[in-house]
């Protein structure tokens, strides 16, 4: 005699645990204790509002599915078949009452969502300069954020600080209180730049640029990463943010001065190039305006700027003096983009000044 039901597998007689599964998955819940719910408790004054938005929209959106849920439970039961003393009138068919309620108060609910949205998305607009350090504290005046250009490479992440004059790879630091804003572009691969304790996601898109500003108010170790799906190593593409003090941070900064290493617009090109789960790498100095040629896409030699094309564009073209200014890509740069099967093209090479046009 089996005291439980069996399966036969190439005959072999094995219990089955069908009644018991769910329990099996209830006792398996308090393993999620060890999870961290980095969403729900934050540690940055961005993060934090934006965590407090969903919870009160979550809120008061249950304050019409809940009662839904449960009225449709009682009248299920109230009005089952085997219910005989349940009032059954044919001929109904309106009731002003009913009606109120089920107009009125989803009316409310959206009123409310929509009045708490517009006012939020004016107020956390990633945009937007900070007004508060958190809850209570003002940022104080003159205060000057901390600049943080931010580069997403396939599959890294690159960070410039031109205060500093140095740069990393995989790993950034900022300081407590201090309002930080962030450059954020991309090099090839839409991506999207994420640090759940800091704030929202923003994208980085190659040859734009998008802004954030957010300040860290505990010190620790968070982890970043990228929201958007960019290719096989976008897995392991993530970095480590350390929110530091004003003394971790600038021996933060004093080790990447330390470092061997220095950022010049050849070691860019040559970091540019698809890699995975690189490790962390620090950078003396950076080539001056880096940032502003990866937006304009014009790192290489030879290459025009797209703030200049679109000058030339705006001005209606060079005309004659761009028909001498022109100039191709160099062996090494056609190598490194796949078109050494493809013939030579001329473009402009540069916008000509007076003295230039002058000349010709």
């Amino acid at each position: 005699m089996h005291l439980l039901p069996t399966v036969t597998f190439r005959g072999l007689a094995m219990p089955s645990f069908p009644r018991f599964r769910g329990l099996i998955l209830l006792a398996l819940l308090p393993l999620l204790a060890g999870c961290n719910a980095v969403l729900l408790s934050p540690s940055g004054d961005i993060a934090l509002q934006q965590r407090d938005l969903v919870i009160i929209s979550t809120g008061l959106m249950l304050l019409i599915i809940v009662p839904v849920i449960l009225l449709t439970f009682l009248f299920a039961w109230r009005y089952r078949e085997s219910n005989e003393t349940a009032n059954y009138d044919p001929d109904w068919h309106h009731s002003t009452v009913l009606e109120l309620l089920i107009w009125a108060a989803p009316l409310l609910i959206i009123i409310a969502l929509g009045a708490l949205t517009w006012v939020s998305t004016h107020k956390l607009d990633p945009y937007r300069p900070l007004t508060r350090l958190s809850e209570g504290r003002e940022v104080p005046p003159n205060t000057k954020p901390l600049v943080i250009e931010v580069v997403a490479l396939d599959w890294k992440w690159l960070f410039l600080y031109p205060e500093q004059g140095i740069a990393s790879v995989n790993e950034m630091a900022a300081p407590v209180d201090r309002p930080i804003q962030f450059k954020i572009t991309s090099s090839a691969v839409m991506n999207s730049f994420f640090i759940p304790a800091l704030a929202g996601q923003i994208y980085a898109m190659p040859g734009m640029q998008t802004t954030l500003h957010a300040v860290i108010n505990h010190p620790g170790e968070y982890e970043g990463l990228s929201a958007n799906y960019s290719g096989s190593g976008f897995s392991g593409m993530r970095f480590t943010f350390h929110g530091v003090d004003q003394a971790g941070f600038d021996k933060w900064v004093a080790d990447a001065r330390a470092s061997s290493d220095t950022l010049s617009r050849a070691a860019y090109l040559q970091l540019e190039q698809p890699s995975e789960r690189n490790p962390v790498q620090r950078y003396n100095s950076v080539a001056p305006d880096l940032f502003s040629a990866i937006v304009n896409r014009c790192v290489e030699p030879n290459r025009m700027c797209i703030k200049d094309v679109m000058a030339i564009d705006a001005q209606g073209g060079l005309g004659i003096p761009g028909a001498y200014n022109v100039t191709s890509l160099s062996p090494a740069v056609r190598e490194r983009l796949g078109l050494t099967q493809t013939p030579p093209r001329q473009y402009v090479g540069s916008m000509c000044t007076s003295t230039a046009e002058l000349l010709l």
